[in-house]
């Protein structure tokens, strides 16, 4: 008898939803940023900037300290994000190779269960959506030479005191949010889902160096730089160049950081990067203000975070495609009713696991084998059933251009394990997060038993070596390929590929490699 009346009365807990309703599903309303370093959510050193909303959700609700990329490029990420399995598994291996259209994503199961769904702004995970260098820049990484594939990161003040919308395209989507909120969220008689992707903080395309630049500059107002606390940004320590692991300093090379910085130029970059970062922050605000307005706050999860972030001068390096802390952890933040306020959650997690906590939250069943494994656990303040429990590790990988080399990164605890390629033509690299935050300290070598551990664990959760193979394949395949397409015009299109790649200066020997490495078994 004591056992069934056990059973009904955990029953009962169960069925309480997020929102311990019975009546109704909460609304769902992600908001996903592009570059921002996700350590601004949490770390004392966030005071650097004014970022208003953000701390609104960080005090009401759960913040992150340990969320992470699976892999620290936009559309690899993305698709990681929207099909709950990492990189290998998609076999998403670069801006241009990545999900197929007719892939399931949560947002589909969610119109699917009844919900009332939107997506706006920037999506990026399904394949060719980028321009052509993203089809075939990554084979610059597979043959020995250097090419600079990136302008020199500069800054660009626009506007004036008053101006506020920098990012317009940003804005017009936010507008478009809100506007929706208002006119058909709250008349919907069902549960709402709504996803808005912001480019910000993502620099800007530098226009100076022509149509085929990439993101090389740093753009905002006055009015979002007074939001920052000048005398507060540092100017990051970097190794000498000679120093430097291998792959980091092609990665230096290829984004054209190798050359002189003033201290000045750095901390000016760092301080444009914050500034943008304020903006991204006010776009969530109106949001979240368009959700009190209409008095949907009180029954919507509300969740922000990031595809990668931005290394803004660490490094000696911008963008991103590294694991290094700046680029590869990203903001994780969840406020919504039945959760817990003002948490701070250290459990290591990346973005894989926002599928099932998505299907958890929306009391949808979770059927397929994800990477992922649901949060709500972590968050919810109403006991439940026990869920899976979330692995102690997360994994990022990465194999596009900037890199040579496929990169993978294990971290456990207070270790950050990156390894290359086949694990061992390439040095690998462990830093101790706890005594080494800027990670200018490569311990592999000092603590061969730590990194032979994680390279097994690694090696349990992705054979990494063959993945490695089946992108070099890939690489070459779409090269070759591309290559024969373009006939006569390839000598004019490589040379062009990227606004500067130096091909002029030894393209006879380089034409030479190139054809070496396609001939190559």
């Amino acid at each position: 008898m004591y056992l069934i009346i056990a059973l009904i009365c955990l029953f009962q807990i169960h069925t309480q939803s997020l929102c311990h309703q019975s009546e109704t599903r909460p609304n769902i309303v992600m908001v996903m940023t592009d570059a921002f370093d996700g350590r601004l959510t949490f770390d004392p050193d966030s005071k650097v900037v004014q970022l208003p909303y953000i701390n609104y959700l960080r005090e009401l609700g759960s913040t992150f300290s340990n969320a992470y990329t699976n892999s620290p490029i936009c559309c690899p990420s993305r698709a990681a994000m929207w099909s709950g399995q990492f990189v290998h598994l998609t076999q998403s291996w670069n801006n241009y190779k990545c999900l197929d259209e007719n892939a399931t994503t949560w947002m589909d199961l969610l119109e699917k269960n009844g919900y009332h769904t939107k997506m706006l702004g920037k999506l990026d995970y399904t394949s060719g959506s980028h321009s052509l260098s993203n089809r075939v820049e990554a084979w610059t990484r597979d043959v020995p030479f250097l090419l600079r594939q990136e302008g020199r990161p500069v800054t660009q003040l626009v506007g004036n005191e008053s101006t506020v919308r920098v990012n317009m395209v940003d804005w017009k989507n936010t507008d478009f949010a809100t506007k929706w909120i208002h006119q058909t969220a709250a008349s919907s008689q069902r549960p709402f889902a709504l996803y808005l992707g912001l480019n910000l903080p993502h620099t800007y395309k530098t226009d100076s160096l022509g149509p085929n630049a990439g993101g090389s500059t740093f753009r905002s107002s006055l009015y979002w730089l007074k939001k920052v606390q000048s005398e507060s940004v540092s100017v990051p320590t970097w190794l000498p160049l000679a120093t430097m692991h291998p792959v980091d300093y092609y990665s230096t090379v290829t984004k054209n950081c190798s050359g002189d910085f003033t201290k000045e130029e750095v901390r000016s970059i760092r301080t444009f990067y914050y500034a943008m970062c304020a903006e991204a922050d006010a776009m969530l605000g109106m949001v979240i203000s368009a959700l009190r307005d209409t008095a949907m706050m009180n029954n919507t999860v509300v969740i922000f975070t990031a595809d990668h972030g931005e290394l803004a001068m660490e490094h000696r390096q911008f963008y991103k495609m590294s694991m290094f802390e700046g680029s590869s952890h990203v903001p994780l933040l969840i406020m919504g009713p039945g959760l817990v306020s003002g948490l701070q959650v250290n459990q290591l997690v990346s973005l894989v696991d926002l599928y099932p906590t998505v299907l958890d939250i929306a009391d949808i069943p979770v059927t397929g084998n994800l990477s992922g494994y649901s949060l709500l656990p972590l968050l919810s303040k109403y006991t439940t059933f026990p869920k899976k429990k979330h692995p102690d590790w997360v994994l990022s990988e990465y194999h596009g251009c900037n890199v040579n080399a496929s990169t993978y990164m294990l971290r456990n605890g207070k270790w950050k394990y990156i390894t290359y390629g086949d694990g061992v033509s390439v040095p690998p690299q462990l830093f101790d997060l706890v005594l080494d935050k800027e990670e200018l300290h490569n311990v592999a070598f000092k603590f061969p038993d730590v990194q032979a551990h994680l390279d097994m664990q690694l090696r349990c959760i992705v054979d990494y070596p063959s993945v490695s193979a089946s992108v070099h394949f890939y690489n070459k395949k779409e090269f070759g390929a591309w290559r024969q397409r373009v006939g006569s015009n390839y000598s004019r299109l490589i040379a062009n590929l990227r606004w500067n790649l130096d091909w002029q200066k030894d393209a006879a020997n380089n034409e030479r490699l190139i054809e070496r490495w396609l001939n190559k078994s």
